[in-house]
């Protein structure tokens, strides 16, 4: 027997208040083997790359810089980019702090292959 999960509406703007520390990605739902998270980011992250998995971010507040190996794509609100699996990748801010929303397979690591102290592993669902 099936059973369905409740529907509820996520506010996006309450859930972002609790978040309190930047590059610390929240899980607020999941779809089909997906994660849908929130995280708020300021600075730079470090180049990485994720083997198996494409990432879809979201800007909902702020300008994302995604810089590539041969150039930086500027993410502004409202729009997103995908970065295929394989491909290396850091994501900057400027000096303003930045709201995202990510689309991501759930096994995917914020910091790919390299382990290091902003790796965040067994995320918190808020």
């Amino acid at each position: 027997l099936l059973v369905q999960k409740e529907s509820t509406s996520i506010n996006l703007d309450k859930k972002f208040h609790q978040i309190n520390e930047h590059w610390s990605p929240k899980i607020i739902g999941e779809l089909n083997g997906q994660h849908v998270k929130l995280a708020k980011i300021k600075g730079d992250f470090i180049w990485h790359q994720h083997e198996q998995e494409d990432e879809l971010f979201m800007v909902i507040k702020g300008t994302l810089f995604m810089d590539f190996r041969d150039r930086t794509e500027v993410i502004q609100e409202g729009e997103i980019i995908i970065v295929p699996k394989g491909v290396e990748h850091r994501p900057r801010t400027e000096d303003q702090e930045v709201q995202i929303m990510l689309f991501e397979p759930m096994s995917t690591l914020n910091t790919g292959a390299v382990k290091n102290e902003l790796t965040k592993e067994n995320l918190e669902k808020i």
